[in-house]
């Protein structure tokens, strides 16, 4: 949910199988192309120093072990046709 909201601009689908929730930081230098979180400023360009985070990408490779890639896979899609106020009754 988190990578969705705020970081990428696509939904996100696990499918690592882990059936628990992990707590972690991962640290990584923010693309240029990237969508700035709401409130958040537009994410500088990459940094040129070598000792600075990977991309995204490379950091939840580096970091964690799992690898993002951009894919086709159904997800749930929840559409409103229609919206009214309700009755007084």
């Amino acid at each position: 949910g988190f990578l969705q909201s705020r970081v990428v601009d696509r939904p996100v689908v696990d499918q690592t199988s882990l059936p628990e929730r992990y707590d972690f930081t991962l640290k990584w230098t923010p693309d240029i192309n990237q969508p700035a979180a709401p409130g958040q400023p537009a994410p500088a360009p990459a940094a040129t120093d070598v000792d600075a985070p990977p991309d995204l990408f490379g950091a939840f490779q580096q970091q964690l072990g799992l690898k993002l890639e951009a894919t086709k896979a159904p997800v749930d899609v929840l559409v409103v046709d229609k919206i009214a106020k309700p009755s007084e009754n």
